[in-house]
């Protein structure tokens, strides 16, 4: 009984999670209640009580659950990228582009991240974790910038914490742009061109130093 008892919530916790992520990307986050998440899982507002304090809640959850993969990807390429630590940045970043293109859950959650999530009331804590976490992600990514430094593949006057911003922008503008209008071009395709000429240009002419900096 204890182990059905268990299985049910667990099961109605990725209910309420599913039912989270269509109606967010339906309504946005400000124009949801939790009456209507309820109504989508097909459970009471009781039910989402006992599995989150509030909508905000919810949404953190939903993040978390779309950047666990990101975040292991990056911990197994900081640790891989000895050898080409620029090999490893680029299968990174294709490898999220790529995977963007080919999910639809992918699209509706980073859909509500950049385009639905209003930030206001409740939300607001929830996107100042999201930004602590993409820090965590970005010193990553650092990390993996400083050794492709010292191996020399970028010149040693590299300044690899604006690199690493450049990065960012890079892939958080190519995936909100062509979250607008995904049917545009097929991102699968274009991306490893597009981030073979990040790297290309990473590699001839990153953002340097300035003298005595």
């Amino acid at each position: 009984m204890v182990r059905k008892t268990k299985e049910d919530a667990e099961q109605t916790y990725a209910m309420l999670l599913e039912a989270a992520e269509h109606v967010f990307f339906e309504k946005g986050v400000a124009r949801t209640t939790l009456n209507d998440i309820a109504t989508a899982a097909g459970v009471t507002r009781g039910a989402i009580y006992w599995h989150f304090k509030d909508k905000g809640a919810l949404l953190r959850a939903l993040f978390e659950q779309a950047m666990l993969p990101v975040e292991a990807m990056l911990v197994e390429l900081v640790t891989c990228s000895e050898k080409d630590p620029l090999a490893a940045l680029r299968y990174m970043c294709v490898h999220a582009l790529t995977n963007l293109d080919q999910s639809p859950k992918q699209q509706r959650i980073f859909s509500i991240m950049f385009h639905k999530c209003e930030n206001v009331g409740e939300v607001v804590t929830v996107l100042d974790d999201k930004l602590a976490q993409r820090d965590e992600c970005l010193a990553r990514v650092e990390r993996i910038l400083q050794k492709a430094v010292s191996m020399g593949q970028l010149p040693a006057d590299t300044d690899v914490p604006l690199s690493h911003k450049v990065i960012n922008n890079f892939m958080a503008g190519t995936m909100s742009e062509w979250l607008l209008a995904p049917q545009s071009y097929s991102l699968a395709k274009s991306a490893p061109a597009m981030v073979d000429m990040l790297i290309a240009g990473l590699r001839s002419n990153p953002p340097r130093l300035r003298s005595g900096a």
